[in-house]
């Protein structure tokens, strides 16, 4: 056992760790990361690391902007808090939604907030079922979702969210939550099956499944416009075109989780605009504030507002909410972060850094370790295989995947793996320089780790 700090001892014995392997955690214990500035992070010895994943997909204006922390001190000075129920508000929540329903790329009525990615999903759930009440549609009710989407970790989120660790001796999924094909060109494509040509078969599927559990039962499909979680997979051409006309034949109603591609992530404000997706409703968090406050907001249209109305009038009150809806100081800060991209074009910053980004991203191909390297705007990822002609993946109890974490985070960078996939996802206000430090890292890494996996014969079957 790595003799440990004391401080990591401490966690060790106290700290219950997302996403952790907890029986493994014992023995390596934790990376203790006390301070940051701009895309830099540093550990409880000084040492320093490029943040290649904006935290977890989320700090869009990298770390310590003095600008955003004193907008949130002032909300906390002016009123520490105040709440949303019972029809009060406060200046910052009717800003907020002001500016959202003007940005939001799709037609919006009005804004609900919650607190994560993981709610706003959650709540669409629940306001998907309530709009087919009202409407007198009480048999509406199956959500499809996708196999390797990710959409969050609550009841309903997680039994949205189509990756098996997430419902594993969860009990999940919950009834009603059906998940259709992955359109991962690279993984799931057909011998010499156009992206096009893989697209249509994809929303097929859907058809067929819509068709097969009844029109009249199905009331709502959920995507990512990149699949972020699941392995950055973006998606095939033609694919939300065709999709979306599916939807609408179908009376579906289609909700796009913008809560890791919102707010420049692809190049545009939305993922939506980048592939054109015909959504009815967002959720979005994480880059809202960037991440310097918990927060998380769903547009919600026009017809599902009037539906709302009458229930309030037959039920006598909205009865959903959350204590810390529309906090005060999170809405400040999400002004002031939204403020800040449109007066800094930090947008269009990062997506000119982006083409440096993309070809770096997209060269590790080359790279006798990687099946597919694929990517848009600032968020990528390469896929580890054993075998680059057959596409055959290493067995994944040899932990390649996680290796390669181990490795780059040992030379100064934090990234994630989602099994053997590596995911880069750095703050929007990295420079080109930054980039190319932080793919160098990367090439040194996967060459260090095609030395191990040739040294250890982790190819074999």
């Amino acid at each position: 056992m790595t003799q440990l700090s004391n401080m990591a001892v401490r966690d060790i014995e106290t700290v219950i760790h997302p996403y952790t392997n907890l029986a493994r955690h014992r023995e390596t214990g934790p990376l203790i990361l006390n301070e940051g500035k701009g895309i830099y992070l540093y550990d409880e010895k000084g040492k320093r690391y490029i943040e290649g994943m904006a935290g977890l997909w989320c700090t869009a204006l990298g770390y310590g902007n003095m600008e955003v922390a004193e907008a949130g001190a002032e909300a906390l000075r002016r009123v520490s808090f105040t709440h949303a129920f019972s029809g009060k508000s406060h200046d910052g929540l009717i800003e907020l939604s002001e500016k959202l329903k003007e940005i939001s790329p799709v037609p919006t009525s009005k804004v609900l907030f919650g607190t994560s990615g993981s709610e706003a999903n959650d709540m669409q759930v629940k306001l998907t079922w309530y709009y087919n009440n009202a409407r007198g549609k009480p048999e509406k009710k199956k959500i499809i979702s996708r196999i390797r989407g990710y959409h969050g970790v609550t009841i309903a989120s997680a039994s949205m969210t189509g990756l098996p660790w997430v419902h594993g001796d969860f009990d999940l999924p919950i009834k009603n939550i059906l998940h259709t094909s992955c359109p991962h060109h690279y993984r799931f494509g057909h011998e010499g099956e156009t992206e096009e040509e893989f697209a249509s078969r994809m929303a097929k599927d859907l058809e067929d499944m819509i068709l097969r559990e009844g029109p009249e039962t199905v009331a709502g499909f959920i995507a990512e416009p990149i699949m972020g979680a699941g392995g950055v997979i973006t998606p095939p051409k033609t694919y939300f075109d065709k999709v979306s006309a599916i939807l609408e034949k179908y009376d579906v109603r289609f909700i796009a989780d913008e809560v890791i591609c919102g707010f420049g992530r692809t190049g545009n404000w939305f993922g939506t605009q980048t592939y054109k997706m015909k959504a009815h409703s967002i959720s979005m968090a994480k880059a809202i504030t960037s991440a310097y406050f918990p927060m998380s907001a769903l547009t919600i249209e026009e017809d599902l507002y009037q539906a709302m109305l009458d229930q309030s009038r037959k039920l006598g009150t909205f009865g959903h909410g959350y204590t810390y809806t529309a906090h005060p100081v999170g809405c400040a800060i999400a002004l002031k972060v939204i403020e800040i991209y449109q007066r800094d074009k930090v947008m269009e910053n990062a997506a000119k850094v982006s083409n440096v980004f993309q070809t770096r991203l997209k060269a590790l191909a080359d790279h006798p370790l990687v099946g597919e390297a694929r990517g848009e705007g600032l968020i990528g990822a390469v896929e580890l295989v054993a075998d680059k002609k057959t596409k055959r993946s290493f067995d994944f109890k040899k932990g390649v995947g996680p290796l390669a974490l181990k490795m780059m985070e040992e030379m100064g960078l934090i990234v994630r793996n989602v099994q053997d996939t590596i995911a880069f996802c750095p703050p929007l206000i990295i420079t080109t320089e930054e980039v190319h430090a932080m793919f160098d890292i990367v090439e040194k890494g996967l060459d260090q780790l095609e030395g191990h996996v040739r040294k250890e014969n982790l190819r074999t079957a």
